[in-house]
């Protein structure tokens, strides 16, 4: 849920993993170790294995058809999850979480 955590933590967009990851941001683009990158233009975010987001007000729509809504720092996502942020840490309801620190988002 790599899209997703960044998603949250950057209002960005949402993908599944099945171990720790870590992304950098550098300007407008995402580069993440499991080899995941992204683009941002506008309200569009163009990933690298060919899908895209676009955040429309308080929610995103990920070209999979998945999307997320955000109020307050919770965050409800359209297969029934949610998240709550706290300072820079993204708790998710399955147990992950994801930390920001400086330009470094790094989920577990």
């Amino acid at each position: 849920m790599m899209r997703m955590s960044l998603a949250i933590a950057l209002g960005l967009a949402a993908m599944t993993a099945a171990r720790a990851e870590t992304c950098q941001l550098i300007g407008n683009q995402v580069h993440c170790d499991n080899g995941l990158s992204g683009q941002r233009l506008g309200d569009t975010t163009y990933w690298s294995d060919g899908s895209s987001s676009q955040q429309v007000g308080r929610s995103i729509y990920n070209s999979d058809g998945t999307s997320s809504q955000r109020i307050g720092n919770q965050t409800y996502f359209s297969d029934g999850t949610s998240s709550q942020t706290i300072g820079n840490t993204t708790y998710f309801s399955d147990g992950r979480s994801c930390r920001r620190i400086g330009q470094q988002i790094h989920c577990d």
